[in-house]
């Protein structure tokens, strides 16, 4: 069972008593569902969330949000920050990023930066969702470091009403059909707490699909893995858990015939972490199993993770989970931190211990074109037991070729008559998932897959039927001009 101590931890510490506990909340998008509408629902049922969790968005609508909310708690579930990545503090975006990213945490005073420890660019590729780390050591030791780089930039560049400065979290991704490195899963989160002062989110869904999509399933019961996990994960790091919903996605139930080797015979569903689906039964199973677990001894807060589900669900699911661990922060409150706040100044939060990223970038190369599907799995990330590539070709061959004719919108839908046009040439979309995977692009500007999908696509129509560029770009326009429009007016403040 690990135990952390240490500068970094002492230093983790200090900072846990500044944030206040922030109970049971609900982590959202304020787009979807209606926020309003939302409160209005939670309050006839007399289930208020102590907290909302917002994910980052316009600051105009963030400062509305916060209007809103009087003296009610916020934090906020960043973007664009790509931690895993060894370029990420010396990329042309970051800087736009760090900024944009105190600017809101300032405008919600939120007590704590959550950040995905996942990416959705990958040496100089593009992805809708979120790509996990490689879980090598080399890439734990890259986390810190970028950890570090940004805790050091929040406290010099965002100090709260209260005196303080919002301490980053690093939520554990999911895995979606497939896994690669060379150490397991908790093993790399302590050794990026061991090197940081960083807290944690542990997303209960996120956990389930590891004990799928890691291969542990064939070999243990639930149970039984997810207290092997516990004991090696640093849960005193951990400040929020999640619990979101769980389904089999779109894609696998339409494409699946496409594979040539089939999907096999497990007895598993295919989950992958749905935001707006049911929560399943076993997560709360899992969540009681991880609550009793005497090392949980920072947490600070306890979400449902609902954006784009439907509002009377949400409520549902809040009544219940209200009713079931309503008194659950009142019992954490007589457990004891057990670490004292001495030498924890002396934390050097911005040096970089990683010597050389080389080898890490040669990695990550392959990382991406392997899930990109141009190369096939070579290297140690790929072969030792810790990996599990068993079902790569659904994510690659089904799921990601979806994302990018799917999520965030779908082309067909984005550029109608553009789409017909091309049809009447014979000209197949799925050669817009060829051209966007084939080369990597430098990352500039804020991360947003809508926008880079118009630009992307009004590129491949000019490529593949120069006659109907200006089409493309008269469509592109007036996507760009709604996007604006639904991300800003709704959302300006009251006078």
């Amino acid at each position: 069972m690990m135990v952390l101590s240490g500068a970094y931890h002492r230093e983790f510490i200090r900072r846990l008593e500044s944030i206040p506990v922030h109970g049971l909340g609900l982590s959202v998008d304020i787009h979807a569902p209606d926020l309003a509408s939302l409160r209005r629902i939670l309050q006839e049922r007399q289930v208020s969330p102590a907290y909302l969790e917002v994910f980052r968005t316009t600051s105009t609508a963030l400062a509305s949000t916060r209007k809103e909310a009087e003296d009610g708690l916020l934090t906020y579930h960043g973007e664009g920050l790509w931690v895993t990545q060894p370029e990420m503090a010396d990329s042309a975006a970051f800087e736009h990023e760090i900024s944009e990213t105190t600017a809101q945490l300032i405008i919600l005073q939120s007590a704590w930066l959550n950040h995905e420890c996942a990416t959705k660019y990958l040496a100089g590729y593009h992805y809708g969702t979120y790509l996990p780390p490689l879980y090598t050591p080399s890439s734990a030791n890259v986390v810190a470091d970028n950890t570090r780089v940004i805790q050091r930039l929040l406290n010099q560049q965002c100090r709260l009403a209260n005196g303080s400065t919002p301490l980053v979290l690093l939520e554990m991704p999911p895995l979606t059909y497939f896994v690669a490195g060379t150490m397991s899963i908790p093993r790399f989160f302590q050794m990026v707490s061991e090197q940081a002062s960083c807290g944690l989110v542990l997303d209960v869904g996120h956990l389930w699909t590891v004990f799928r999509y890691s291969g542990a399933h064939r070999t243990m019961s639930l149970t039984r893995f997810v207290e092997a996990f516990l004991n090696e994960f640093p849960l005193d790091r951990v400040v929020e858990i999640h619990v979101a919903g769980l389904a089999v996605h779109e894609s696998h139930r339409a494409l699946t015939s496409r594979l040539s080797g089939g999907l096999g015979d497990d007895e598993l569903p295919a989950w992958i972490d749905a935001h707006a689906a049911p929560i399943p039964t076993v997560l709360f199973e899992m969540l009681d199993q991880i609550l009793c677990h005497p090392r949980l001894t920072s947490l600070k807060g306890l979400a449902l993770e609902v954006d784009t589900k439907p509002i009377e669900l949400i409520a549902d699911e809040f009544a219940e989970f209200t009713r079931r661990y309503g008194a659950l922060f009142h019992r954490l409150s007589h457990i004891e931190q057990g670490v004292p706040d001495c030498e924890a100044l002396s934390v050097a939060e911005g040096s970089m211990l990683t010597p050389s990223t080389q080898t890490l970038n040669e990695a990550y190369d392959r990382y991406a074109r392997v899930t990109a599907g141009i190369m096939e799995p070579a290297g140690s990330e790929w072969n030792q037991a810790t990996a599990n590539i068993q079902e790569l070709d659904l994510y690659r061959f089904v799921y990601l070729p979806y994302e990018i004719l799917h999520w965030g919108g779908k082309v067909d839908d984005m550029f109608v008559e553009s789409c017909r046009q091309l049809r009447e040439r014979d000209i197949s979309l799925e050669g817009f998932v060829a051209f966007w995977f084939r080369e990597p692009r430098p990352l500039s500007g804020t991360y947003d897959f809508f926008l880079l999908k118009i630009d992307r696509f009004v590129e491949f129509v000019h490529e593949v039927a120069p006659e109907l560029r200006a089409v493309a770009e008269k469509e592109a326009d007036e996507l760009r001009r709604a996007y604006r429009f639904v991300n800003e007016p709704t959302f300006q403040c009251k006078s």
